[in-house]
């Protein structure tokens, strides 16, 4: 099919979409039968930021298809394919977090607005891309996603070397990847070890905070520990370098952080 004139997009309301994420992207056109077959076929390669946003983007889809006479098996059938893997990750993951001292790690494009504005609605594929890839690294390393959601990507660890060696993996591949139009695009990366609090399938608690403003700090790029975690790794031959003593708002001292430099 065609792609959808960028001044005949533009034109369009926000309703001819089925997806309109928090920063205004619209996705999955829906203004007419032919844009429609195309959204049903790619509503899973999109990357919602909630599923309460995926749910209403899938109802929207659905009134769509009814509008214009077309039945939707493959993707009903597909739905419920997906809903029942998606339970069945929550089954694993959600409700089996781990408890107790845990190391943190958190992740953030760098200069994802301007990254937005270059790309347009071709930012949600880079995105998946890099949220794939991020996912990868903390699966082969034995680590538990948490949450993701826009450019963020939060995941814990039981083993801190494990972490460690999960954000320079995503640094690495990163490096090598070709992006549109020559882009380049970096992530920032903060981890910290210590005790979150379960709530639900998630974590509250200052280490939470603390890990966020750790991420919130580093340079695309950069991958930046806390003290904690320099600790628990003592000779594992994972270099460091000082970047001295850091005030990280909210937080009442300032603290000792590090860079990771190499593994070995």
């Amino acid at each position: 099919m065609p792609k959808l004139e960028a001044g005949k997009r533009a034109r369009l309301p926000d309703s001819s979409f089925a997806y309109v994420d928090s920063k205004g992207i619209r996705r999955l056109p829906i203004n007419d039968a032919a844009h429609v077959k195309n959204a049903l076929a790619r509503f899973n390669q999109v990357a919602f930021e909630t599923d309460v946003a995926r749910e209403k983007a899938r109802k929207r889809l659905l009134n769509a298809a009814k509008k214009f006479g077309i039945v939707p098996v493959g993707f009903i059938t597909g739905q419920l394919r997906s809903e029942r893997q998606i339970g069945q990750r929550q089954s694993l993951d959600g409700t089996n977090l781990p408890s107790g001292y845990l190391t943190l790690m958190m992740t953030d494009i760098e200069g994802s607005t301007s990254l937005v504005h270059r790309l347009g609605e071709e930012y949600g594929d880079l995105l998946d891309e890099v949220r794939t890839l991020v996912r990868e690294s903390v699966v082969r390393y034995q680590g538990h996603e948490v949450d993701s959601r826009a450019d963020e990507f939060f995941a814990v660890f039981v083993d801190t070397a494990g972490a460690v060696r999960a954000a320079s993996g995503i640094q690495d591949e990163l490096k090598i990847r070709t992006w549109p139009l020559g882009l380049s695009v970096r992530v920032r990366i903060g981890i910290h070890h210590g005790r979150p609090t379960r709530r639900g399938n998630g974590y509250i608690g200052v280490a939470v905070h603390t890990t966020a403003r750790l991420c919130a700090v580093a340079r695309g790029g950069q991958i930046v520990t806390s003290a904690e975690v320099r600790e628990a790794i003592k000779g594992s031959g994972v270099r460091f370098r000082s970047l001295g003593y850091i005030s990280l708002p909210g937080l009442p001292e300032a603290r000792s952080l590090y860079q990771v430099k190499s593994l070995a």
